[in-house]
C-alpha cells in the first residue's frame, strides 16, 4: 500500500532469527541479523481533529489494522516478495485398518451380524420343516446320532489328553494370529536370519514357523499317546453307522434340538467325523503346505517344485486356516450352547460333574492366551529370536 493521504510511513528495525539452510550443506536462510521494514499507519483525517477525544483503546486499534493489511513481514521485506498464504487447517485423517476405516469396519461388522442372524433363522426353520417330511421322523429315531464303537474305549479323558488339548487351542491362536501378521503386514518391524546364514525373514514369519514347530510336535505326541492308550476309537469311526448317524446329528444340530451329549463315554456320529478330520486331514494338509511355503524349501529343487508348485499350497493353505477357525468357534459355541459346566468340566477338570471347577480352569486358560497373543510382538520377539539367530531392523 503506497504512503497517501491519511498514512503516514513509519521505519522499524525488527531482529531475524537465523533460519535453516535450504540445501543440505549450504548456508542458513535468511542469516541472522536485522532489518528495517516500513510501516503505513493510518492517520487521523484533518476534519477528525477538532472531533470529540476518542477514548483510549481507537487509536491502538486503528494503527493495528493497518499494520495488518500493510505490513508484509520481515521476510517478505528482506526478500522483496510477498509472503506466502497461510496453510488451511489439515482434516484429521479418519483412522483405518486396513483398506478400510473404523465406521466402515462398524457398518460391515453390523451388516454381517444381521445377515447371519437372519440366515440362522431361516436354516433353523428350513431344518424344523425337514424333520416333518415323510420318513424323517423315522430315519431320526433308527439313527439317533450316536453309535456304540466296536473297539471299547476308556470313559472320560485323561492328564495327557487334557493338556494337549488346551496347547492345542493355545498354540492354534497364535498361529492364527502371526499367520494373519504375516499376510497383512507390508513393513515389518524387525527381521530374522539363522546365524549360520540363510534368507531373512521378517520377525512375524519367524514366530508363525516357530509355532508351527511347537504344534506339529505336539500333534505328534498326541496321535501316538492316542494309539498306545486305546483312546483312537473315540474320535475314528469304527461302523459304517457313522454316516447316517452324522446326518442326524447334524440335522438335530440345525432344529436347534441337540443331539443327546454324552461326550465323557462317547462322542456323536458329527463330532467324531469333524475330530477325525480336524487330526488326520486339515492338520496334515497345513503342515504340507506350510512347509512348501517356507523360506526353508529348497528352491533349487526343480523336479520336486514342479509336482508340488507354491501357488498350489497358496491356495489351500489360507483356506484352510479359515478352516480351523470356523471350526474352534463352532466348537466353542456348542460346548456352551449342550451343557457349558459338565462340558467344560471334561476337558479341564477330568470331571463328569456339573460344577465351576472347569470353567475357572478355562477362563485362566484363556488369560494365558490372550495375554500370551498380546506380547506377541517385535518388543518381546525380539530377545527369544536372538538366541537362535540374529534379529535387526532391515
Amino acid at each position: 500500500m503506497e504512503p497517501g493521504a491519511g498514512f503516514t510511513t513509519v521505519a522499524e528495525e525488527l531482529v531475524l532469527r537465523r533460519g535453516l539452510p535450504r540445501k543440505p550443506g549450504g548456508e542458513p536462510w535468511p542469516p541472522a541479523g536485522t532489518v528495517t521494514v516500513q510501516r503505513a499507519v493510518a492517520q487521523a483525517p484533518a476534519s477528525l481533529a477538532a472531533a470529540p477525544e476518542p477514548g483510549p483503546s481507537s487509536a491502538p486499534q486503528a494503527e493495528a489494522r493497518a499494520v495488518q493489511i500493510s505490513d508484509p513481514g520481515p521476510r517478505a521485506a528482506a526478500t522483496g516478495k510477498p509472503a506466502p498464504a497461510a496453510a488451511p487447517a489439515t482434516k484429521r485423517e479418519p483412522v483405518t485398518i486396513g483398506s478400510r476405516t473404523l465406521g466402515q469396519w462398524a457398518k460391515l461388522v453390523v451388516l454381517w451380524a444381521v445377515g447371519a442372524v437372519v440366515a440362522a433363522a431361516i436354516i433353523v426353520l428350513a431344518a424344523r420343516g425337514v424333520t416333518t417330511l415323510p420318513g424323517v421322523p423315522a430315519f431320526l429315531e433308527r439313527y439317533p446320532g450316536e453309535y456304540h464303537p466296536a473297539v471299547p474305549v476308556d470313559e472320560g479323558f485323561p492328564a495327557w489328553a487334557r493338556w494337549q488339548h488346551f496347547l492345542n487351542f493355545f498354540l492354534m491362536v497364535l498361529i492364527i494370529r502371526s499367520g494373519l501378521l504375516v499376510r497383512t503386514k507390508q513393513r515389518p518391524d524387525a527381521f530374522f536370519a539363522p546365524r549360520r546364514g540363510g534368507r531373512k525373514v521378517s520377525i512375524h514369519l519367524w514366530m508363525h514357523t516357530s509355532l508351527d514347530v511347537l504344534w506339529l510336535a505336539n500333534g505328534v505326541v498326541f496321535v501316538v499317546l492316542l494309539f498306545a492308550t486305546g483312546h483312537w476309537a473315540r474320535i475314528v469311526p469304527t461302523s459304517w453307522e457313522v454316516f447316517p448317524n452324522a446326518l442326524s446329528a447334524g440335522l438335530q444340530y440345525l432344529t436347534l434340538d441337540w443331539p443327546l451329549e454324552n461326550g465323557w463315554v462317547n462322542y456323536n456320529a458329527l463330532q467324531q467325523l469333524m475330530y477325525c478330520v480336524v487330526v488326520f486331514l486339515a492338520a496334515p494338509l497345513a503342515a504340507i503346505t506350510g512347509v512348501r511355503m517356507s523360506a526353508w524349501w529348497p528352491e533349487r529343487a526343480e523336479r520336486l517344485n514342479r509336482i508340488y508348485p507354491a501357488p498350489l499350497a497358496r491356495a489351500l493353505h489360507f483356506p484352510v486356516m479359515l478352516f480351523f477357525v470356523l471350526f474352534i468357534v463352532v466348537h466353542v459355541f456348542l460346548v456352551f450352547a449342550t451343557g457349558a459346566l459338565r462340558n467344560l468340566n471334561h476337558m479341564f477338570a477330568g470331571s463328569d460333574a456339573a460344577t465351576w471347577t472347569g470353567f475357572w480352569w478355562f477362563a485362566a486358560g484363556l488369560l494365558v492366551t490372550a495375554l500370551a497373543t498380546w506380547a506377541a510382538r517385535p518388543l518381546v520377539l525380539a530377545p527369544i529370536a536372538s538366541v537362535f539367530g540374529r534379529v535387526s531392523e532391515r
